[in-house]
């Protein structure tokens, strides 16, 4: 028997539990993956909550990493002790779990196992914004919230190795100071700040082609006014509460944008798409800048781990050490 934290019905982090199960063998296209570390991301704060619903009881983790413990039928692109990480897939949160084979994804020796835990998916995100959302070249103008986030980490050097400009939000000088290393060219500080006045000011009237709003409400209506005509917002995330005040005429044809609610499980769903995305994704990591260590909990803090993602107390990412 293994453990594993356990989603016992959808509302606070005291539905979380630690439970024993036993993942059992590998079917055919399965590994059996023995994880030594589980990303916490704000999606599983959103399946916890019941914005995202998932058959209860569940097991929370979209992403992860571990060592190969046994192969299933068909499986000849892995071996018994290989290292791989993978994306996407709810489960994360247990010392052993089954995994379709073609998520798994082999680690280079530079990429150590925390980094790809905590990392997968918001890369994946990245890609999913940088490539898909919004095609982002040189010259690209882009405005991110949370630019000391996890996300941000990831999408600011990316983006600028695309020859992007990238001026970030940030709520403390201390954040900001974070942003900075990760490569904005700006920020602006504060949870009142005029954020748009401040967005049109750096791109001289014209607004910013890229939008990445993982906040939600709070920010909703700066992001709108600091988009440029022909330009693109994208809603990753409501970490500050749901769009409320969303209506179809928020999207005038004055506006001209492009209005994106991106899924990374659905962009990372098809089967061809995630092995490209992947090995772009782990490039980008061993690319660097390697982003800050964000805090570190046991399996049985879960329900510690997420509740500092909730209220904003972290830096980067946290991660769940099994």
């Amino acid at each position: 028997m293994t453990r594993m934290i356990e989603l016992s019905s959808p509302g606070g982090v005291e539905n979380l539990r630690v439970s024993s199960h036993d993942p059992g063998d590998p079917r055919p296209d399965e590994i059996r993956l023995r994880q030594t570390g589980a990303g916490v991301n704000f999606i599983d704060i959103y399946q916890r909550k019941g914005l995202y619903p998932l058959p209860m009881p569940a097991v929370l983790g979209v992403e992860g990493a571990g060592i190969v413990e046994a192969i299933g039928d068909g499986v000849s692109h892995l071996r018994v002790g290989d290292r791989v990480g993978y994306a996407g897939i709810v489960g994360g949160y247990a010392e052993v779990r089954l995994l379709p084979a073609w998520r798994a994804v082999k680690l280079p020796s530079d990429i150590p196992d925390d980094l790809a835990a905590s990392s997968l998916l918001r890369a994946s995100t990245a890609h999913m914004l940088l490539h898909k959302v919004h095609a982002v070249s040189d010259g690209t103008s882009i405005l991110i919230h949370a630019g000391a986030g996890g996300l941000a980490s990831i999408v600011i050097p990316w983006a600028r190795r695309l020859g992007a400009r990238i001026i970030a939000t940030a709520s403390t000088e201390a954040k900001a100071e974070e942003a900075k290393a990760h490569g904005a060219e700006r920020v602006i500080i504060g949870r009142n700040a005029a954020i748009a006045r401040d967005v049109r000011e750096w791109t001289e009237g014209r607004g910013v082609d890229l939008t990445i709003d993982g906040i939600g409400e709070p920010t909703f209506r700066e992001s709108l006014e600091a988009t440029a005509q022909f330009g693109t917002l994208a809603s990753v995330g409501q970490a500050g509460g749901a769009l409320a005040s969303l209506s179809v005429a928020d999207l005038t044809p004055q506006r001209s944008i492009g209005f994106h609610v991106p899924s990374v499980m659905a962009y990372l769903a098809d089967r061809f798409r995630y092995e490209k995305v992947a090995n772009e994704t782990i490039a980008a990591l061993r690319a660097g800048p390697r982003r800050q260590a964000g805090p570190q909990f046991a399996l049985s803090d879960a329900r510690a781990a997420q509740a500092s993602l909730e209220n904003g107390a972290t830096t980067g990412t946290p991660l769940l050490v099994i």
